[in-house]
């Protein structure tokens, strides 16, 4: 049984290395996750990019709660988010499976946003928004569900990335065209829409790399 990508498709692990992403076990999730701070630092402007856009969704719920109540089905689009399984990371005693944000999460979030968040994307020169002050107001908020509220807001990037991976070192054989839910937010119907990749896949799921500097 192969315990890594770099054994399941038969590579170099130093491809991994060359490319900048995680050569992940695919037995088990890693007890690894996305810190939107490391975004915010890189030295790569398309990742300081990423956490621009994580923003600016932010402010989008912010703006939405401060214009009233809103309804499930809105609550449920707009702030439930599963966990992405297929980049295996996070906490699991076996396999990839998590539990995601779910609908008391959304709740609790939407309730104190435009609160807590009035001036949410507007700060001075010498302060900075984070997605990390969602902590302040979601109780039972950790850093895996941080992880997974911004592993599914940049999962179009992640995708993009993994697409480049797959097409210049695995075979065709090993590549798949999927859909992928909730891919990329279009702000003009205010809905997830899903996203056509050409992705690498194993045991009928397709995978997710992340790079190390994520």
């Amino acid at each position: 049984m192969s315990t890594f990508l770099s054994d399941h498709f038969g590579i170099n692990e130093n491809v991994f290395e060359e490319y900048g992403a995680l050569n992940v076990s695919v037995i088990n999730d890693l007890p690894l996750f996305i810190d939107p701070f490391l975004l915010f630092h890189s030295e790569k402007s398309e990742y300081v990019e990423l956490h621009e856009k994580i923003i600016q969704y932010l402010v989008f719920l912010r703006d939405r709660a401060a214009a009233g109540s809103v309804s499930e089905g809105q609550l449920q689009n707009w702030y439930c988010f599963p966990e992405v399984k297929q980049n295996w990371l996070g906490f699991s005693v076996s396999g990839n499976s998590g539990a995601g944000l779910g609908i008391d999460f959304a709740r609790n979030l939407h309730a104190n946003l435009h609160v807590i968040f009035s001036n949410f994307g507007e700060e001075k020169i010498t302060e900075s928004s984070h997605i990390e002050k969602v902590c302040l107001v979601a109780d039972g908020v950790g850093r895996d569900n941080i992880s997974d509220f911004t592993t599914n807001l940049i999962k179009d990037f992640l995708c993009r990335y993994t697409e480049a991976f797959a097409a210049t070192h695995l075979p065709a054989d090993a590549i798949k065209e999927v859909w992928v839910d909730r891919a990329v937010f279009h702000y003009e119907t205010q809905s997830w829409a899903r996203k056509r990749y050409k992705l690498p896949t194993i045991n009928g799921d397709y995978i997710i790399l992340t790079p190390r500097a994520c």
